[in-house]
C-alpha cells in the first residue's frame, strides 16, 4: 500500500521537530567532502540552470563542491531511482519537480514510493505555466475561449510535450473544471509541440511561460491567461484562469529532495544554507530571469507542497484515465 498524503505530512513534521543536539558534530561537519546533486532532467535546460545556480551557492557557502550530475529518463525516474537507491548521508541530492508528484500515479509499477522513500529539504521555485492559443482561435479571453470551445466540442487540438508531463495534466485539469471537449496530442518534447502550435496545426498549450514570451512578443502565439493562482510578477497585466475558472492552480515547482532516513541535521544544514540563498537579492533576480518566484520555507512546507500536488494530479490522472507513453 502506498503511503498516504496524511502518513507523508507526518513524516515531515516529524523530521522538522527532531532533537539535533545528539549530532551537533556531525552538522556542523556537513559537508566533509564532495556532494553530488542529481538533476532528473537533460542538461542545458532551465532546471539544469537552476540546479547550478544553487549548486554554485552551496560550494561557495559550505566549503566543498556540489557537482551537478544530469539523469534523464523515463519522465524523471531514472535519476529520482538513483538517489533512492543512494547512501542516506546527505551527499546525494535530488532537484525534485512536478515529474515526482505526477509520476505517482502515472507509472502502475515503479521501483520506488516517491512519498515514502525522499525526504523533502526545501522549495525551491515557482514557475507559472501560460495558457496560449493560435492566432486563428478567435477567443481573446478565457471565457471567450471556454465559449468557443463548447461550441465546437472536439474541434480544438490541445498540444502537450507528452503524455503525463505538466502541460498535459495542467490541459486536462482545465477541461474538468470547465467541461471543455478538446482532443489531447502528444508530442516528444516541447519543441515539437510548439513548432505545431505556431503553425496552427494545434491549437491550445498549456506550458511554461519562458519558453512561449518571444512568441506571445511577436503575435505568433495570444496569451490568455497565466496558471498560478496568484498574477505572475513579469505579466502583471494577465489574468489567472483562476479569476475565470475558481480553484483553477498549475505550475511548475522545483526544490530539494534526499533519500529517506537521512540524518535530520543533514537536511537541516541544506534548508537553511538554501533559504539563505533564495533570501540574497542577486539569486532572487536570477531566478526571476528563469520566470519563477520564490519558495523557500521549511522541510514540512515543501513536503505539504510535494503531497497537496500528488494528490491534485493523482485525481486528474484517473478522471482522465491518462497513461504513461
Amino acid at each position: 500500500m502506498k503511503p498516504s498524503r496524511r502518513h507523508f505530512l507526518r513524516l515531515t513534521a516529524a523530521v522538522a521537530v527532531l532533537p539535533v543536539a545528539p549530532h551537533v558534530a556531525r552538522a556542523k561537519g556537513y559537508p566533509t567532502r564532495l556532494v553530488r546533486w542529481i538533476v532528473p532532467f537533460p542538461a542545458g535546460g532551465p532546471t539544469d540552470i537552476l540546479a547550478r545556480l544553487i549548486g554554485h551557492w552551496l560550494s561557495e557557502h559550505l566549503g566543498q563542491p556540489f557537482i551537478i550530475d544530469n539523469r534523464p529518463g523515463a519522465g524523471s525516474n531514472v535519476g529520482t531511482e538513483a538517489v533512492v537507491r543512494a547512501p542516506p548521508d546527505g551527499y546525494t541530492l535530488l532537484l525534485v519537480g512536478p515529474p515526482s508528484a505526477i509520476n505517482a500515479t502515472l507509472y502502475d509499477k515503479l521501483n520506488f514510493n516517491f512519498i515514502r522513500d525522499i525526504a523533502p529539504a526545501v522549495g525551491i521555485i515557482r514557475v507559472p505555466n501560460v495558457m496560449v492559443v493560435h492566432p486563428s482561435v478567435p477567443a481573446k479571453t478565457v471565457p471567450e475561449f471556454i465559449a468557443y470551445a463548447k461550441a465546437n466540442p472536439g474541434k480544438i487540438n490541445m498540444a502537450s510535450s507528452g503524455n503525463g508531463t505538466s502541460p498535459h495534466v495542467a490541459g486536462e485539469l482545465f477541461k474538468m473544471m470547465t467541461g471543455v471537449d478538446m482532443v489531447h496530442v502528444p508530442y516528444r518534447g516541447a519543441a515539437p509541440a510548439l513548432t505545431d502550435l505556431i503553425a496552427g496545426q494545434v491549437q491550445v498549450y498549456f506550458a511554461t511561460a519562458p519558453t512561449l514570451i518571444e512568441y506571445i512578443g511577436t503575435g505568433k502565439l495570444r496569451l490568455l491567461a497565466v496558471t498560478t493562482a496568484t498574477r505572475f510578477d513579469a505579466l502583471p497585466n494577465i489574468p489567472t484562469v483562476d479569476d475565470f475558472v475558481p480553484g483553477y492552480e498549475a505550475s511548475a515547482w522545483y526544490g530539494v529532495g534526499l533519500p529517506k532516513n537521512t540524518p535530520a541535521e543533514v537536511v537541516d544544514v541544506l534548508n537553511k544554507e538554501i533559504n539563505a540563498a533564495l533570501a540574497d537579492a542577486k539569486i532572487k533576480a536570477r531566478l526571476a530571469d528563469l520566470g519563477g518566484t520564490v519558495l523557500a520555507g521549511s522541510p514540512a512546507d515543501f513536503g505539504k507542497l510535494i503531497a497537496d500536488e500528488t494528490e491534485k494530479w493523482a485525481k486528474v490522472i484517473r478522471a482522465a484515465n491518462i497513461k504513461a507513453g
